[in-house]
């Protein structure tokens, strides 16, 4: 059963929380994008409740998380401190079994699996592109240059008022098919969650887009530069789940990230646009039950070789 609970971090940052599963088990952390909040992984949660400790936070800016007024505050190092005090709270002296992150949570997750990597086991991308991979395409890529510029209208001091406009219809293109309708999942019930969320975070959510240092030129020439090499690696186990239809973010992302990814899978979803988590639950379950199985027979092998007092998890999946 899904509760909503609330941590006060240790930096003066509070998030709420959708949590289900007993405190102390092996912690699923799942992290949502933009213009979105928690809820949407109610139906992703539930089936792991019964052996994991879900969690899913609005990020700072959502809902009634923390919602601070300068643009500084929504830096990633800012944002990835947070994810580091949630995971020290529920999961203390462990890691997350697996950090499960979508759009800008997944910008958030890989930077938290990059600079910090000993606070995840695993990692399941949806749609959101590795650093290093955004930056090529930015400079290099005249289509991921077009279909990034909408960046620039979320940057402006007035963009949360504009989206609100006129019944948020701005807002409601983000989600519609080139066809120009409202895709089927998005019920009227689920239009009534989403015009209840936005008018209490919009402000504070586009300021992720304010405070980003990643920018799309305009026009041919922009002086958008190579990240530097230390950010950009990670050891973290990466399952990256994406839907090839996304208008926003192209499909040559997934384009060499081995480099940069050792322990890399990518499984790519005919079909789908950016909102597979809306479209497909059952495919993200699917994913991460089977990433989770396969930790397991990892853990399993080793622990044959290791004195049991000196396993790191409990072996219950």
């Amino acid at each position: 059963m899904l509760e909503p609970i609330r941590h006060q971090l240790p930096h003066g940052i509070t998030l709420d929380c959708l949590a289900c599963g007993t405190p102390g088990k092996p912690l699923l952390l799942f992290l949502h994008g933009f213009p979105e909040g928690a809820f949407i992984w109610e139906g992703v949660m539930a089936p792991f409740a019964d052996r994991w400790r879900c969690l899913a936070p609005n990020l700072r800016g959502y809902g009634g998380s923390s919602q601070p007024e300068a643009v500084e505050a929504y830096k990633p190092k800012a944002l990835v401190q947070d994810l580091a005090a949630l995971i020290a709270l529920e999961s203390p002296g462990q890691p997350a079994a697996c950090v499960v992150a979508h759009d800008w949570g997944g910008a958030l997750a890989w930077n938290l699996a990059i600079q910090q990597p000993q606070l995840l086991q695993q990692l399941l991308i949806i749609n959101a592109p590795h650093p290093g991979a955004f930056v090529r395409e930015l400079q290099h890529n005249p289509a991921q240059q077009a279909a990034s510029q909408y960046m620039h209208f979320l940057r402006r001091p007035d963009a949360a008022p504009l989206l609100l406009a006129d019944g948020a219809r701005r807002l409601w293109d983000f989600f519609r098919t080139p066809a120009g309708d409202l895709p089927a999942w998005l019920t009227p019930e689920w239009q009534a969650r989403y015009q209840a969320h936005w008018p209490q975070c919009l402000t504070a959510a586009c300021r992720y887009y304010a405070a980003s240092p990643l920018v799309p030129p305009r026009g041919a020439n922009g002086d958008l530069q190579p990240l530097p090499d230390a950010l950009l690696h990670t050891p973290v186990a990466t399952h990256i789940l994406w839907g090839l239809d996304d208008a926003a973010l192209l499909p040559e992302l997934l384009d060499g990230l081995e480099a940069w990814v050792p322990q890399l899978s990518v499984e790519r979803v005919p079909g789908a646009s950016h909102w597979l988590v809306h479209e497909h639950p059952e495919r993200v379950i699917r994913s991460l039950h089977q990433l989770l199985h396969e930790a397991l027979l990892k853990r399993e092998l080793s622990a044959l070789a290791t004195p049991a007092s000196e396993s790191d998890f409990p072996l219950d999946y």
